[in-house]
């Protein structure tokens, strides 16, 4: 009974001491703003408590075809909502250089009669110091000013973003015509070049019970898969998935690599419609031309001299971990705005959200735009997911070419089944062979300092990387992140800390080792470094997605008993960075509300201090239904979704008609999705 009292709240609660509470992971809120929990017409766990009608048009939506879908977008597109970007920026219906064939509406007056009335506040890019690239499609179009030139426009996101994917490249990609001379010399030297697509077939066929799974069997000279697209080789996975009940933060369609070209919303610039008439095969020869010499000399070495002439891992410029503030790699929530605030709130190294090598290597724009940087992440890396040696060193090659990085993170430790079961993530855990293969050619592919992260094991209670722990560092890594749980366990029950501390003890001079797994506060951060002084430092995940002043409290070692005023700043801050990044536009707006959403659906499980009779708040503690100080902060507690959309409205302004929402990552901490 009184199990069933704690989980309700209320008197249940109240009758029991703080360290009854504690032992049974329930958050100690002080019994004076302790509440009752709310009404609710349904069960928790009824996944009918969306309204009915708008259930029935999401499953709806998730059945149409591809074919049905794209139908749609592009009838979207033609409608006077979608005015043409370049008639939007100049507010000349002549600008347009594709005239009749644009894919776009050139109806100005039609625009102008539907569209909707400004938001509060003052454009984003003008606040900045720039001018607005989205014209007259801006939601905060009336307080553009006039006299900017037009030379300056788009400005601010060249000077603040980089790593974009250039058009010539995509193209290459796109057809399969990019070549990959690094990484196929060290392919060759290494043994791995012209073996791996048999290799492949041969795991597919016993892991899958199927003879060819859309195989592209495209072959460069050597008989080597140039970039295969099949799907054992291409299913990764995010370093860091955010949720307690594992759900990725990719539709499985997202991880099924589609294999036909994608084409962008977006114009090609006018200087690309020009170099229209130059042929693949000429792009392909000039861009040949650059490193022909040395890479003809390179691949005319046998494999001992080459290796000998490379950079020895130890020899490479490496990064020191060691005290530093690590943001982990988040999927879906560890966007580039979000990585910003971290950075205004003091973390020190950043990395960008996971980003699988098939689709990288396919030139999906979608993909590229995660390896996006701000200029403010002075210390940035991103992370990579592949099942393959070949697959992994050429995206290596391709990022180091097209990317201003600082190192490379490859993901072993994904837990996720459909990830999984291709031999990728967590997989690669039960194949040594296969890890170091990749580790080996992806260090000698690139100048790039490498990192490594993984679990502790692949199934509970056969924990594997401490005796691996010493060859991780021979193989050309140079750190290694440890997530203490195994894939069998995902991420119920704390992370094994002590088994961290052995592998950190075990570790080579030369290799860094950082752990990861259930730090939220200053205290948890303090005990890891004095337990274990040889750890460099420690990465934070889901603490940073509850309470992103966590940087603050560890660098000035102090719990921030902070308002919801102050919180409530911070979120103006994400929706200003998120409207810089995706725009302000009403398709900027309404992508800033969902990502803002989904970080809803964490903050709200953060505890004020002042309400706490314990501090401080534990990364697993159940919060019961309780009062804040003031409404804002009640409000900002709640863990329906109605509420979160309502602070997205005070923010962003009231949300389109018939708008629901349901998180990505639904947790044991959450219930369910109220749309009200």
């Amino acid at each position: 009974m009184d199990d069933e009292e704690s989980e309700q709240g209320g008197s249940g609660v109240a009758q029991q001491t703080a360290e009854q509470l504690v032992a049974r992971a329930i958050a100690p809120v002080k019994k004076d703003f302790l509440r009752p929990p709310p009404v609710r017409a349904s069960s928790p766990n009824d996944d009918v408590s969306i309204p009915n009608d708008n259930n029935k048009t999401s499953v709806l939506k998730e059945k149409k075809s591809k074919r049905q879908l794209k139908r749609e977008r592009r009838q979207e597109q033609k409608s006077a909502r979608n005015l043409c970007p370049e008639i939007a920026r100049t507010g000349d219906v002549s600008s347009c250089p594709y005239r009749d064939k644009c894919r776009f509406s050139h109806d100005l007056e039609g625009f102008k009669a539907q569209k909707q009335a400004d938001l509060e506040g003052e454009c984003p890019f003008f606040k900045s110091g720039g001018s607005c690239p989205y014209g007259l499609t801006c939601r905060f179009s009336s307080t553009h000013k006039d006299g900017v030139p037009s030379d300056n426009l788009n400005g601010l996101k060249k000077n603040s973003e980089v790593n974009g994917l250039s058009k010539d490249v995509q193209k290459l990609l796109w057809k399969n015509k990019m070549s990959f001379p690094k990484a196929d010399a060290q392919l060759k030297s290494l043994g791995l070049l012209g073996h791996s697509k048999s290799k492949r077939s041969d795991l597919e066929n016993k892991d899958t019970g199927n003879t060819g799974l859309n195989k592209c069997n495209h072959s460069d000279d050597s008989g080597a898969c140039v970039v295969m697209s099949d799907l054992g080789s291409k299913l990764d996975c995010s370093t860091e998935i955010v949720n307690d009940d594992d759900i990725d933060g990719k539709s499985e369609s997202d991880v099924l690599c589609p294999q036909k070209r994608r084409k962008t919303a977006e114009h090609d610039c006018p200087k690309e419609a020009e170099n229209e008439g130059v042929s693949v095969t000429e792009q392909i020869v000039e861009r040949s031309c650059i490193k022909s010499e040395p890479e003809a000399e390179t691949d005319a070495l046998t494999p001992e001299t080459d290796l000998s002439l490379k950079l020895h891992p130890r020899e490479k410029k490496l990064i020191d971990y060691r005290e530093k503030l690590y943001l982990a790699p988040l999927t879906t929530v560890g966007n580039l705005p979000f990585r910003r605030v971290c950075k205004v709130l003091g973390t020190d190294v950043t990395c960008g959200e996971m980003a699988m090598c098939t689709n990288l290597l396919q030139g999906q724009a979608s993909e590229w735009a995660l390896l996006r940087r701000h200029s403010s992440e002075d210390l940035f890396g991103v992370q990579i997911c592949g099942a393959y040696p070949d697959t992994v060193a050429r995206t290596v090659e391709l990022i180091e070419q097209e990317c201003t990085i600082d190192f490379i993170d490859i993901n072993m430790g994904c837990p996720i089944d459909i990830v999984v079961n291709k031999g990728a993530g967590s997989a690669l855990l039960t194949k040594p062979m296969r890890m170091k293969s990749i580790v080996e050619v992806a260090s000698g592919t690139t100048d790039k300092p490498i990192t490594v992260k993984v679990r502790t094991a692949y199934f509970e209670g056969k924990n594997r990387i401490d005796s691996l722990i010493q060859d991780i560092g021979s193989w050309g890594a140079g750190a290694v992140t440890i997530h203490g749980r195994s894939r069998q366990q995902r991420y119920s029950k704390l992370a094994d800390w002590d088994y961290i501390y052995q592998c950190t003890r075990k570790a080579p001079n030369t290799l860094q080792v950082v752990g990861n797994g259930d730090i939220f506060s200053f205290v948890d951060w303090n005990k890891h470094r004095t337990e274990c002084p040889e750890l460099a430092t420690s990465m934070i995940a889901r603490g940073a997605l509850i309470k992103p002043w966590i940087f603050t409290e560890i660098k000035e070692q102090r719990h921030w008993d902070i308002s919801s005023g102050e919180r409530l700043n911070i979120l103006k801050d994400f929706v200003n960075f998120g409207l810089e990044h995706w725009g302000s536009d009403t398709k900027g707006i309404e992508t800033t509300r969902r990502f803002l959403l989904e970080w809803l659906s964490y903050t709200c499980r953060y505890i004020p201090v002042g309400l706490l009779d314990v501090v401080p708040q534990r990364i697993n503690w159940r919060p019961p239904s309780y009062y804040g100080r003031d409404e804002l902060e009640t409000l900002m507690a709640s863990d329906s979704a109605a509420d979160w959309i309502r602070i997205s409205e005070m923010l962003l302004g009231k949300v389109p008609d018939g708008f629901t929402f349901a998180p990505k990552h639904k947790s044991n901490a959450y219930d369910r999705a109220e749309n009200g």
